[in-house]
């Protein structure tokens, strides 16, 4: 075979090309075939490569610095706020509820209607109100004019005590020059000089000024007595005039309740009052939502370091994307939401687990939102802390 003949023949005499070492085959390995074995070359390092690319490398130099300057500039700038998700818009929505029974006879809004403070809102049949104011005004002036009439006979009364005083005045000054003429006629009958007739006549005559001064003083005792009568009955009829203004006052009171206004300025919703319906006292006609809102963020306990009331606040709503509200920190809750649930969590048991408690924390705008907003909406405060 060819091969055989070329390993049997010298190696000066076999061609340039098959001049390569020949191995013999040992006893072993008798008939296995020989193979070529090749050496790959080194591959190069990444110092090398970097070598043979030198701009490569600089500009992957700089790119590793520029983003590590940017991650430290964000992080200095991140340091300076505080901001959470689990923020909404808030505000303290009133029920307009009737505190009357009637008909509703007039709803002059509609629902989600901006209305000003003071508008109407809901009317009830006001005629058995005015009636009733009408009768109350009755009663209140029938009131005065007693305590009127009692104050004129008052009046009379004083003048007749008046007079029975001057009686009583002129029966004592009678009664005295009686008494004088008694002792001047009693002294010379006793001493002979006068007349038994004479002395008798002065005796009766004081006697009779004596009655008619007891008299004059009864008369006066017995006005003083009938002027308190009145006086008496004068105080009964103002505390029927208190009471019939009271009345009046309720009356008013209630007829102003037929008409429910707007509490301020806002929306009227979830309208339930129609015309013709009767409006029953306690119940609800509609919910009123004032424009007046703000923020309630639930930020997280370890937020609230260097938090502090006054602080600026950047607010973006989830319904307007890209546009930024202004506010400040107003207040912060005291205390955890969980702490004011319906069931606040009780930690003295066996299984405590620490959880990250929120709390509450009120950011009111720096001016009014001329957008809408309303209470529930989704918000992310971001607050200035440093």
């Amino acid at each position: 075979m060819p091969e055989r003949r070329a390993r049997d023949q010298p190696a000066a005499e076999r061609p340039l090309d098959d001049r390569r070492p020949v191995r013999e085959p040992s006893a072993r390995e008798p008939n296995k075939p020989q193979t070529e074995t090749r050496t790959e070359p080194p591959k190069p390092s990444l110092r090398e490569r970097l070598r043979q690319h030198p701009y490569v490398a600089t500009a992957v130099v700089i790119a590793v610095v520029l983003i590590l300057a940017a991650l430290f500039a964000w992080w200095l700038h991140a340091r300076n706020y505080e901001s959470t998700d689990d923020a909404f818009i808030d505000t303290r929505t009133v029920t307009i509820a009737s505190q009357l029974t009637g008909t509703i006879v007039n709803v002059p809004v509609t629902d989600n209607e901006t209305v000003p403070a003071g508008a109407v809102l809901v009317e009830i049949d006001p005629r058995d109100y005015s009636a009733s104011v009408a009768q109350a005004t009755a009663q209140v002036d029938q009131a005065q004019a007693t305590i009127a009439n009692y104050g004129a006979q008052i009046a009379a009364q004083q003048a007749r005590i008046e007079a029975a005083q001057k009686q009583v005045a002129q029966a004592d000054a009678a009664l005295t020059f009686s008494r004088q003429e008694n002792a001047r006629a009693q002294d010379l009958a006793a001493r002979g000089a006068g007349t038994r007739q004479q002395a008798q006549q002065t005796s009766s005559d004081l006697e009779q000024k004596e009655a008619a001064l007891s008299t004059a003083q009864a008369n006066e005792t017995a006005a003083e007595k009938q002027i308190a009568v009145l006086r008496t009955q004068q105080q009964g009829a103002t505390a029927q005039l208190e009471q019939a203004q009271a009345t009046l006052a309720q009356a008013r009171t209630n007829l102003t309740r037929a008409r429910l206004t707007a509490p301020e300025t806002g929306r009227a919703t979830k309208i339930t009052a129609a015309v013709g319906g009767v409006a029953q006292p306690g119940q609800a006609l509609m919910m009123f939502v004032p424009t007046r809102v703000w923020v309630t963020a639930n930020f997280k306990e370890t937020q609230l370091d260097l938090m502090r009331p006054g602080q600026p606040v950047d607010i973006t709503v989830d319904a307007y994307p890209g546009k930024v509200l202004h506010g400040h920190v107003d207040s912060i809750q005291a205390g955890s939401g969980a702490a004011f649930s319906l069931l606040p969590p009780e930690n003295a048991t066996g299984n405590f687990v620490k959880v990250v408690q929120r709390v509450p924390v009120k950011i009111v705008f720096d001016a009014p939102p001329h957008i809408y907003l309303g209470p529930g909406m989704s918000v992310v405060p971001t607050v200035k802390v440093r």
